[in-house]
């Protein structure tokens, strides 16, 4: 039986919902998906038949995000993508990405952008891989304390952290401009509660002056997110490194943009490091020049945070 694609309903919210359940281990996709005013129109599905159930979905996410002069462009995220097992195949998933694409194009989006695992699936429809890296090495152990104060992070730091982000990354190539929408929802979804990322305070003024996230995989910690003053990086990151280690664990892993503010404070949180370059990330040109998009995706401190996932 041919599978109708078409876009999703208000009535198609409960079957979408069982389909990312049993697709991911990820139950904060619904709540992302309702951040879209448009979401039902921008959500394409496979129906199996006239009367079936839905076997696939694509979900096409307007973002501002930054080129690689700084200027925010509308951007197509793709996101939430899933395919029944029974339903693998049958190329469910290029039909809808070629309805997403048509979309964004006509919403003028300048490019699209995506993460994913399994890139084969996508680079028949046009996307392509970029590359970024990491660095991973061995817990140190625990350092004197420093300039700054360093202690997690409470609800009343909310304004204060969003403006350090605001200002860390002004001008940085491939970040997404965030709106309280995603400060109220999209951050926590991918970040947990805030108390599991940590501020330095500046003890003379009692401002705050830096901001990092770190979650914890398998035997590692992991630092996702920093912004604010460079000075105070090594305190935090040496902060990261005491939890990982009264939780046990040995290793880290850290997911910021090189350059020499990181590599300078890294030694208080690893040591033995190697970098890992991974190709997780896709692009695809619309209304921009496949130039302009590589130009952005591989600009020097390029980055999109794991907060601002799709």
């Amino acid at each position: 039986m041919t599978a109708v694609v078409r876009t999703a309903t208000p009535a198609d919210d409960p079957a979408l919902a069982a389909l990312w359940q049993r697709c991911f281990d990820a139950p904060q996709i619904a709540r992302l998906h309702a951040l879209d005013p448009d979401r039902h129109r921008h959500t394409f599905v496979a129906q199996n038949g006239a009367e079936g159930g839905i076997d696939a979905v694509v979900v096409y996410v307007p973002r501002l995000i930054r080129d690689a002069h700084g200027t925010p462009q509308r951007v197509g995220g793709i996101g939430s993508v899933a395919t029944r097992p029974e339903a693998r195949g049958q190329g469910l998933v290029r039909r809808l990405l070629m309805e997403a694409e048509r979309t964004m194009t006509a919403e003028q989006c300048a490019w699209s952008l995506l993460f994913t695992g399994t890139p084969g699936v996508y680079r028949g429809s046009g996307w392509q891989e970029f590359g970024s890296t990491y660095t991973e090495g061995v817990l140190v152990p625990p350092t004197a304390s420093g300039a700054f104060r360093v202690r997690g992070v409470t609800p009343r730091d909310a304004v204060e952290v969003t403006a350090l982000h605001h200002a860390y990354n002004a001008n940085r190539p491939l970040s997404s401009l965030r709106g309280p929408e995603d400060w109220a929802v999209r951050v926590p979804a991918w970040y947990g509660a805030p108390d599991r990322s940590l501020v330095a305070v500046d003890p003379a003024t009692g401002r705050l002056v830096g901001w990092i996230v770190a979650q914890h995989e398998g035997e590692c910690v992991e630092v996702r997110e920093f912004a604010g003053a460079p000075e105070c990086l090594g305190e935090l990151l040496a902060a990261v490194g005491a939890r990982g280690r009264a939780a046990g664990l040995t290793r880290a892993r850290v997911r910021l943009p090189d350059g020499p503010e990181v590599r300078t404070a890294l030694p208080a949180l690893l040591a033995d490091p190697r970098t890992v370059v991974e190709h997780v990330g896709m692009a695809r040109p619309l209304h921009a020049t496949a130039e302009a998009v590589r130009a952005t995706v591989t600009a020097p401190g390029a980055v999109h945070w794991y907060g601002d996932c799709f």
